[in-house]
């Protein structure tokens, strides 16, 4: 297909590097060694992943306490944040200025 687009035509038509029929890109020794590294990568992270550090007795509830000191921080400072208890003697009381109906 891209023989005869370049026989026939002067090139590809719109931009070469992007769309349905763009310009193949040559394929290079850097590209080959980055693709190998990345492979490499990713065949030791299946094998760290492949190998638990603990066991499933172990790893059953291993966090909890942890958690829960955590989220008891986490109530104790929203705590602090609460607002004074008010009554309705203070909301009410700027209506107290003349007492003249209770003489």
């Amino acid at each position: 297909m891209f023989l005869t687009l370049t026989l026939l035509r002067k090139g590809i038509p719109g931009k070469q590097w992007i769309g349905k029929h763009r310009r193949p890109r040559p394929i290079t020794w850097q590209m080959k060694a980055n693709m190998l590294k990345h492979l490499e990568r990713e065949a030791e992270n299946e094998y760290w992943i492949s190998r638990p550090y603990m066991t499933r007795e172990q790893e059953h509830c291993h966090a909890a306490e942890r958690r829960a000191q955590s989220w008891q921080k986490i109530r104790e400072r929203n705590f602090f944040k609460f607002p004074e208890h008010k009554y309705i003697t203070d909301h009410l009381d700027h209506l107290n200025t003349t007492k003249t109906w209770s003489r």
